[in-house]
C-alpha cells in the first residue's frame, strides 16, 4: 500500500449537497482532486453547473457535474434521488452538506425560523440517507466500505448559541445521528462520519469573516489563530472517503483549530 493509495478515489462516484458554496465546494474540489466524479446538487441548478465547470477546467484527477436538488423537502428528495440515478448506476460516497442558518436575538428569535433550519439540516439529511442506504449498499464489501459524511458544526459540540440558536442545535443533532447511523449502518459496509467545522470563509459565514480584515479578527480568537482553508476540508474527505478511512465510522471529526477544546480562562491558574 502506498501513500496515494490510501487516498485515492479513482473509479469513485461521489454526490455533495450543497456542493456549490462553502465547505461543499472545498469538498467537491477536494474528492475530484483525488480522482472521483463528483455529482454538486443544490437548489440552484445553474450555479451547479457553473462550479462543475470550473472544477473541470483545473485539470484535476476527477470531474464534477452539477444538477439541481433540493433536500429541504419529502417532494425535493424523492426528485433528486431519481435525478441522481439518472446519471449513474452507482454511488460510493454520500456528503450531506446543505444546510442553513437563522439568527436573531434570544427574546426574539422567530418561531418559523426553527422548522426552516431543522428541516434542511436534519430531516432532510437523514431522509436523503434514508432513500440512498441501497443505492450505496450494492457498491460495498467489508474492504472498501461506501462512505456517508455529514457537515455538522463546533457549534454542535460546545454551548455556542451565538444568536443561531436553531442551527447549532441542528449540527447537535447531526452528530447524534451520525453515531446512531454508523452503528445501524456499519453490518451494511457502509460507514457514517461527520465533520465538525470552525469558522471557515463562505456565503454563510459572509457577514462575519467575508473580507481578511474581519476573517484575520475572528481568526485571532481560534485557538490555531487562523481560520480555516479550504485544504482543511479537502484533506479530511480525501482521508475518510480513501481506503485509509475505511476502519472509521461514528467520528465527529473537528475541523475547527482547537474551538472544540477551548474551555476559558483557566479557573485555578494565573490570569
Amino acid at each position: 500500500m502506498t501513500l496515494e493509495n490510501l487516498f485515492d478515489l479513482k473509479g469513485k462516484v461521489a454526490l455533495v449537497t450543497g456542493g456549490a458554496t462553502g465547505i461543499g465546494r472545498m469538498a467537491s474540489i477536494g474528492l475530484a482532486s483525488a480522482g472521483a466524479r463528483v455529482l454538486i446538487a443544490s437548489r440552484k441548478a445553474e450555479v451547479c453547473q457553473a462550479v462543475a465547470a470550473d472544477i473541470n477546467i483545473m485539470g484535476l484527477a476527477g470531474s464534477a457535474e452539477g444538477f439541481g436538488g433540493d433536500v429541504a423537502t419529502q417532494n425535493g428528495i424523492s426528485n433528486l434521488i431519481t435525478a441522481l440515478k439518472s446519471r449513474t448506476d452507482k454511488l460510493h460516497i454520500l456528503m450531506n452538506n446543505a444546510g442553513r442558518t437563522w439568527g436573531a436575538p434570544l427574546g426574539a428569535f422567530p418561531y418559523d425560523a426553527w422548522d426552516r433550519v431543522m428541516a434542511l439540516n436534519v430531516t432532510g439529511m437523514f431522509h436523503l440517507t434514508q432513500g440512498l442506504i441501497e443505492f450505496l449498499a450494492d457498491t460495498t464489501d467489508a474492504n472498501d466500505p461506501a462512505r456517508v459524511v455529514n457537515v455538522g458544526s463546533v457549534m454542535g459540540e460546545i454551548p455556542m448559541g451565538d444568536d443561531a440558536y436553531s442551527y447549532a442545535i441542528s449540527k447537535s443533532a447531526v452528530h447524534h445521528m451520525t453515531r446512531i447511523l454508523a452503528k445501524e449502518l456499519i453490518g451494511r459496509n457502509i460507514t457514517v462520519n461527520a465533520l465538525a467545522p470552525g469558522p471557515f470563509q463562505s456565503g454563510m459565514t459572509k457577514f462575519a469573516i467575508g473580507d481578511d480584515n474581519s476573517s484575520n479578527r475572528v481568526g485571532a480568537r481560534v485557538p490555531a489563530g487562523r481560520v480555516g482553508r479550504p485544504e482543511d476540508i479537502a484533506a479530511c474527505v480525501q482521508f475518510l472517503c480513501g481506503y485509509g478511512g475505511s476502519y472509521i465510522t461514528g467520528a465527529i471529526l473537528p475541523v475547527s483549530g482547537g474551538i472544540n477544546v477551548s474551555t476559558g480562562h483557566s479557573i485555578f491558574g494565573e490570569d
